[in-house]
């Protein structure tokens, strides 16, 4: 993967997932050695965030390296300066970027014009690095990936879309019930019925015991995220029936986790209170973001 961008879960080879795992796991038990000294990171937000800044803050730190944070109101990222010239500057100060936008166009275009890896931080279409933490954290909870079933409650967004295509390479069913016009794009279905392994399925339901019944892992997410603001009325009306309560987890395997990338929107679309149920891995999942974070870091910048 040396000096790769990591933009998509579809740029990974099953390979790829399972040595970014694998380091992981490592780096947690064993704690992480100073392998990124001298090396910088920037981290180019157009969105705010909690667990991304922190957890990539604190991975280049753990490595021995440095990140600087810069916000679009220091950058102006497409209209201040040019996307291009952003990418070609940076890439004579640092590293590598990892970058938080709303278009995924726009971490297209820095990895198109930098010299330097590129990871997306979360785009419109994709979360790949929450995806893989995702991954990370299963994988510790139920000590496989292939042949589980993932069940997907509410918008096929990019945090959906991701697990759909890191579900296929790691060989795990993939079932999202969403309301109409709100689905998982065909782009994404179609990629991940190309790299699924191990004959894994993918299921688009409307109804949400249908995704959930029988389901080793069940995952929802906010109906309305950053940028989609003004379709918040239309949107809670659209996704009346897919709050993931007690009822419908009840419906899912007996050790089911229940898993949320946050933050959350209690009452809306997780239950209040079932957070902090025993089934729940929602802040391992935040932890894990982390050791996924230095993982990725330093296999892109191979060291």
């Amino acid at each position: 993967m040396k000096g790769k961008d990591l933009l998509s879960i579809g740029d990974l080879a099953p390979d790829d997932v399972w040595r970014i795992i694998d380091r992981a796991i490592e780096q947690k038990r064993q704690g992480a050695s100073p392998i990124l000294a001298g090396e910088s990171l920037a981290l180019l937000f157009e969105k705010p965030s909690l667990r991304t800044r922190v957890s990539f803050d604190i991975a280049m730190h753990q490595l021995g390296g440095h990140s600087v944070y810069i916000p679009q109101s220091e950058v102006g990222l497409g209209t201040r300066e040019s996307i291009s010239d952003v990418a070609r500057t940076l890439s004579r100060y640092v590293n590598i970027i990892a970058a938080r936008t709303f278009a995924h166009a726009t971490v297209e275009s820095l990895a198109e014009h930098a010299t330097i890896p590129v990871i997306n931080a979360l785009s419109d279409r994709e979360h790949p690095c929450q995806a893989l933490g995702d991954l990370l954290t299963i994988y510790e909870k139920k000590a496989k990936l292939e042949g589980l079933t993932f069940a997907f409650i509410g918008d096929g967004n990019n945090v959906a879309s991701s697990l759909l295509l890191a579900s296929a390479l790691a060989g795990a069913n993939f079932r999202i019930a969403s309301p109409k016009g709100y689905e998982i794009s065909d782009e994404v279905e179609n990629l991940g019925r190309r790299l699924a392994r191990s004959n894994a399925q993918i299921l688009l339901v409307e109804q949400p015991q249908a995704a959930v019944a029988g389901a080793d892992v069940v995952y929802t997410d906010v109906w309305t995220s950053m940028g989609q603001e003004a379709e918040a009325k239309k949107r809670l009306g659209a996704f009346a029936g897919y709050q993931v309560t007690a009822e419908l987890l009840s419906q899912a395997a007996k050790d089911v986790i229940l898993m949320h990338p946050l933050p959350a929107h209690h009452d809306e679309e997780i239950a209040p209170g079932l957070i902090d149920s025993p089934q729940s891995v929602v802040f391992d999942q935040a932890e894990n973001r982390l050791h996924v974070q230095k993982a990725i870091l330093a296999e892109l910048l191979q060291k």
